[in-house]
């Protein structure tokens, strides 16, 4: 059973942009990162907006040593999923086609992009169709 998503906010999400680049950071590493010309403020922001992503479970922090260190936990990849289902659900009553449909045909797509997609769905054709003769 998946456990209950959380939503982050577009600055607890910039957080979890830079732990995933980074893997792993302290607060002053992180304020460092965001607010290069930072105050005592930001650090405060840095700090509280950590604590609300561990009270999501989207991060963990390290309390071994003096300075606390935090990871994510959760993947870059299970964001966008989750925050694509929401939309499908939202505005499409659930169906992931016409979202889809849209992102493939908006004009900004790349032929490597395109040629990544194909690819993809040769991959998933084939197992789905097994899993649905089972």
């Amino acid at each position: 059973m998946m456990e209950r998503f959380h939503d982050v906010t577009d600055a607890e999400l910039a957080v979890l942009q830079t732990l995933w680049r980074s893997s792993r950071a302290n607060v002053r590493q992180l304020t460092d990162e965001l607010y290069p010309d930072g105050s005592e403020a930001h650090y405060a922001t840095v700090k509280k907006l950590l604590e609300r992503l561990e009270g999501k479970s989207c991060v963990r922090r390290d309390r071994r040593n003096a300075v606390h260190v935090f990871e994510p936990t959760i993947a870059r990849d299970d964001l966008i999923g989750h925050r694509l289902r929401a939309v499908a659900e939202s505005l499409c009553d659930g169906s992931l086609s016409p979202l889809l449909t849209h992102l493939v045909n908006c004009s900004g797509i790349s032929k490597k992009d395109l040629k990544s997609l194909r690819s993809l769905i040769g991959e998933l054709e084939p197992a789905k169709i097994s899993k649905q003769n089972c």
